[in-house]
């Protein structure tokens, strides 16, 4: 037994440690599977609504949002079916998605999105990094719904590019243009801060025209037993696919191809017992993103990311494969992913938990198995109590991350295996365990700072035991 860091003690081959965490590793992984086993697609009625009976044009260029809102509306008024829409190009604004309604683009079919901020008025109550408020509409949006669907083998592009949408993040590798109007012009990230900070009540925190806020693609709010399915998604505004507050969720063979400013691909917020199955992403920012509020307004709901299973997905470029936080007040537990396949040079790091000392929230249940690792440019597994921390306030709720658990992962080109950070004086990162790991190709050595118990089972770097660093 020799210890590393600061309180980091690391355990190798110990024969009862490895048979506890094997029982408790296969406990959890039936309990999960339960879960996934336990939700249903939804169903439908049998009634086609096509689009172009009410009006729709597949042009690409008529503005078409009140047909297909028409459509959805009368759908679901009926009782439901699918709306349909089938060859061509589709242009619209925001769409509302309601009960029972099964949005479909068929393929070969482009629901395209006007580039017009106009088109996502009236603002609606969503949340935008975490922060509860009032902002553009997303562009395909729901609140309070249940069993309804978007899907379909058609594409849906938002547009989003250099000369739409991305300017407004303030980047000038985006776009960006000073003396052009943008969210860091119009200091709209330090007033939502100061909302969430002194509690503003939600019904005054009212954004959207003159604060450049970028609309989500896609985004469920208070809703439950719902999927998306076969879609292929492309240049978001901002984050991809945004469930909050939302159960009883199946996000199916999507791929999202979306490289600009804070383009998430999935970020399911303060959501319980979700399935992301299938899916490819090749994003500008994490591919998956697990969160729960930021600050005070997660503390406030208090409603954590729980009982989340991904499986048998590829993640190519970004920021993490998958990411827990940084918005993650509101705590985040039982989480999988298993059979996974992460690489690109473009993507930093395979796992990442993401916090900080005004966060808070505890992140308590991290599984995963039989990940392949091609190349990433950080870590394979990277811990960051300290992310933003110098622009994130004072600190006085530290984080707690506890019992991850990761096995048979392996890798091939890395810049470090684990790069573990903790806060100095609080035991806030304990009991990580790697059973059965083989990371090839590492550059540097671990790197730990005031971690608790790490446990290492069977883990190889550059082909040796890890028992001295």
């Amino acid at each position: 037994m020799k210890s590393f860091g600061i309180g980091l003690v690391i355990f190798l081959s110990a024969c009862g440690i490895t048979a506890n965490c094997q029982n408790v590793e296969k406990e959890a992984w039936e309990s999960i599977n339960k879960m996934a086993t336990g939700l249903k697609d939804p169903v439908f009625r049998d009634k086609v609504y096509n689009v172009t009976d009410f009006g729709a044009i597949n042009d690409g260029e008529t503005q078409n949002t009140v047909a297909i809102q028409s459509a959805i509306d009368r759908c679901s008024a009926d009782g439901g079916g699918q709306v349909l829409m089938s060859g061509g190009s589709y242009l619209t604004g925001a769409l509302h998605i309601k009960s029972n309604v099964d949005l479909h683009i068929d393929a070969n079919t482009v629901l395209k999105f006007s580039t017009d901020p106009k088109d996502y008025l009236p603002l609606v109550h969503t949340h935008w990094e975490g922060d509860d408020c009032y902002n553009y509409s997303p562009l395909i949006y729901a609140d309070g719904q249940s069993n309804f669907a978007v899907t379909g083998k058609g594409t849906l592009d938002g547009q989003g590019s250099n000369t739409n949408w991305w300017p407004w993040k303030g980047n000038t590798n985006m776009g960006y243009v000073k003396g052009t109007p943008s969210q860091l012009d119009t200091n709209c990230r330090p007033l939502l801060k100061k909302y969430n900070d002194t509690q503003v009540p939600v019904e005054k925190r009212q954004m959207g025209e003159g604060f450049y806020l970028r609309p989500q693609f896609i985004s469920f709010i208070n809703c439950r037993d719902f999927k998306l399915e076969d879609l292929t998604i492309i240049n978001s505004p901002f984050w991809v696919i945004h469930p909050i507050l939302s159960e009883n969720i199946i996000i199916r063979n999507v791929t999202v191809n979306s490289e600009g400013p804070n383009n998430d691909g999935c970020d399911p917020e303060s959501c319980k017992n979700v399935l992301i199955e299938n899916c490819t992403f090749n994003t500008g920012d994490d591919c998956i993103a697990l969160k729960s509020g930021r600050d005070f307004d997660g503390r406030r709901i208090n409603t954590p990311i729980e009982n989340v299973l991904v499986r048998n997905c590829r993640m190519q470029k970004g920021h993490g494969g998958v990411s827990m936080g940084s918005e993650i007040s509101g705590g985040c537990k039982n989480i999988f992913v298993e059979n996974c396949q992460m690489s690109s040079p473009e993507l930093d790091r395979a796992i990442l938990i993401k916090t900080n000392n005004s966060r808070g929230g505890t992140t308590d249940g991290v599984y995963v198995r039989n990940v392949t690792v091609g190349e990433v440019s950080d870590a394979i597994l990277s811990i960051n109590c300290s992310y933003h921390i110098n622009t994130e306030g004072e600190g006085k709720f530290p984080p707690s991350i506890k019992n991850v658990y990761m096995t048979n992962v392996t890798s091939q080109k890395s810049s470090f295996a684990l790069w573990l950070d903790g806060i100095n004086g609080i035991n806030c990162v304990n009991n990580i365990n790697l059973t059965n790991c083989v990371f090839s190709g590492v550059k540097g050595k671990n790197y730990f700072k005031n971690i608790g118990k790490v446990t290492l089972t069977n883990v190889l770097i550059n082909g040796e035991g890890v028992n001295k660093e």
